[in-house]
């Protein structure tokens, strides 16, 4: 008797145990990648967001480079930023004007003995009340 069926085991095709090691393993890799680089670049966020957040501030423009380190230290433990160095914030003021440069760059390891740096630049224009 003839097999009927279209669908015979011959035909049939799947992924095999080595594919799915492979989709396994990359999507291990994409969520290492995001568990430790995510955390990182909220935090950047909340650096930009606190730095902006100067704009407008009374007496910025006559505040020494110190006092806008200590104004800056003050937004990022308020908003749980640990481990960045104000050292990375440079400040200078003409006149009216606040340039705020931040220049840094975080280093995390992923596995082992694998590291990832990412580097982060930001440049403020600001103007004081």
């Amino acid at each position: 008797m003839k097999n009927t069926n279209r669908f015979s085991a011959r035909s049939q095709h799947g992924a095999s145990t080595f594919g799915i090691l492979i989709v396994v393993l990359f999507l291990g890799s994409l969520l290492t990648l995001g568990v430790k680089l995510g955390p990182i670049y909220l935090d950047d966020y909340t650096i930009q967001e606190a730095l902006e957040g100067l704009d407008g501030t009374k007496g910025l423009s006559k505040m020494s480079v110190g006092e806008v380190r200590g104004l800056i230290n003050k937004r990022l433990s308020v908003n749980n930023v640990r481990g960045f160095d104000t050292k990375a914030i440079t400040v200078k003021a003409d006149g009216d004007q606040v340039q705020i440069d931040v220049d840094y760059e975080v280093r995390t390891g992923l596995v082992s003995n694998v590291d990832a740096v990412v580097h982060f630049q930001h440049s403020y224009e600001m103007t004081g009340q």
